[in-house]
């Protein structure tokens, strides 16, 4: 494919890169392909806590001088966290790219798990999950989640509890990553002004005399669960609602036309939720839907939020229509503006090196293969209407429909509404 090369080293590491010769920058990830549902209950939030800390230190760096070096060259690191991996990236200008590689594999290579850090970055994680619980919307999400997928471990928040949390120490964060960071386990990407052969050549210099170590093993799929749960949280002025069915996962024939059924339903500010709830009848300021997918499953919510003596009619509405999207066919100009703002929405959102270099990693790790946009383009315009009605009455099952309320929760009468879609 142009511009785009991949190399699997004889450790099992794997860099795949895409050169964009238009521009300065390159962007650089570390990829472990394991996240919090690789984890077992006791170890719930273990992957977040090790992201938290690879920044803390290393054998030859402080926090301090990491944060100073990538500053001094005008750069940018984060990480994050996903159900199913885990992420460490730099954007550098073109010619500070060996900063980036050294950095990046100090960090994932010699990491010092110092006790006084573990606790300090304890007390960090403490307070994120307090933030967590302090933004409903985020908080809705998870009370769904667990409700939906129970047990699970994708029913589980990324971050863990205060409890999982709170039994973490050294030995056990030690242990797991070194079996998790092993080459077997890592991707390398990297997009921007770069060049392919002199990156490869760093990075087998950096993890070539690594041992491979054991790939993730991703576990049963989990057995989704139905039922309306409620938390009552009577200082929130809103009531908070997410609705949620079965979806499709990752790499399923039928995901185009799920792109399209949830641009349709409440993907865009035209979608048919937000037109009906918000435009026309004022009940809610914020309604849309999300199509979410993993490796072997995914789901499709509704959120909304809206005054607690709304929630019966929003949640009447939101059936209403889910009714609606599997008894008739959604109509020529719809399907239409469904495509094109998918079509718009994804070549916008591969302007950057950074998006480069996240979809080289997304299409490895769930395809194992990468798709040029051309043929993207061509699968969602392949999409017709009767394709996306059927993968409705596929997926829209009050059987498997969970619904999560949160705030005053007491007068909204959610369990009135009858999940007959």
């Amino acid at each position: 494919m142009n511009g785009i090369r991949r190399e699997a080293h004889p450790n099992g590491l794997v860099f795949i890169s895409e050169r964009m010769p238009n521009i300065r920058s390159v962007a650089l990830g570390v990829w472990m392909k394991k996240g919090s549902r690789h984890e077992s209950a006791e170890q719930n939030g273990i992957s977040h806590f090790i992201e938290h800390l690879l920044f803390k230190g290393t054998e030859t760096r402080t926090a301090r001088d990491i944060a100073l070096i990538i500053d001094s060259v005008g750069g940018q690191m984060d990480a994050f966290t996903t159900k199913e991996n885990t992420c460490f990236y730099f954007k550098v200008l073109d010619r500070h790219v060996d900063v980036a590689i050294e950095l990046l594999s100090d960090i994932v290579r010699h990491p010092k798990f110092m006790p006084e850090d573990i606790e300090k970055e304890r007390k960090v994680i403490y307070e994120e999950i307090k933030m967590v619980d302090d933004t409903a919307d985020e908080l809705v999400y998870d009370i769904f989640s667990e409700a939906f997928y129970g047990d699970h471990p994708l029913g589980r928040p990324i971050q863990g509890t205060v409890e999982s949390v709170g039994r973490m120490r050294t030995e056990g964060l030690a242990r797991f990553f070194r079996e998790s960071y092993r080459p077997a386990n890592l991707l390398v990407t990297a997009a921007g002004h770069l060049d392919h052969d002199r990156l490869d050549n760093a990075l087998r210099t950096a993890f070539g005399d690594i041992p491979s170590g054991s790939a993730a093993v991703l576990g049963p799929s989990p057995h989704t669960r139905s039922g309306l749960t409620v938390r009552e949280k009577s200082d929130l002025g809103q009531l908070h609602l997410c609705l949620g069915l079965p979806g499709v996962a990752m790499n399923d024939a039928r995901r185009y036309p799920a792109y399209v059924l949830n641009t349709v339903l409440g993907g865009t500010m035209s979608s048919r939720l937000f037109q009906h709830i918000r435009e026309e009848r004022g009940l809610v300021y914020s309604v849309f839907s999300s199509a979410n997918s993993y490796l072997d499953t995914g789901n499709l919510i509704v959120y909304a939020a809206m005054s607690p003596e709304s929630g019966h009619e929003v949640l009447t509405l939101v059936v209403e229509e889910l009714r609606r999207i599997k008894d008739e066919p959604i109509s020529d100009a719809e399907l239409q503006l469904a495509k094109d703002h998918l079509k718009g929405n994804l070549m916008l959102s591969l302007e950057s090196s950074s998006s480069r270099m996240s979809n080289l990693a997304r299409q490895e790790l769930y395809f194992g293969r990468q798709f040029s946009l051309d043929e993207i383009l061509v699968g969602i315009d392949q999409v017709g209407r009767d394709e996306t009605q059927r993968l409705a009455r596929d997926l829209f099952d009050p059987g498997h429909c969970a619904v999560a309320a949160l705030g005053k929760v007491a007068g909204a009468r959610l369990d009135a509404v009858r999940l007959d879609f």
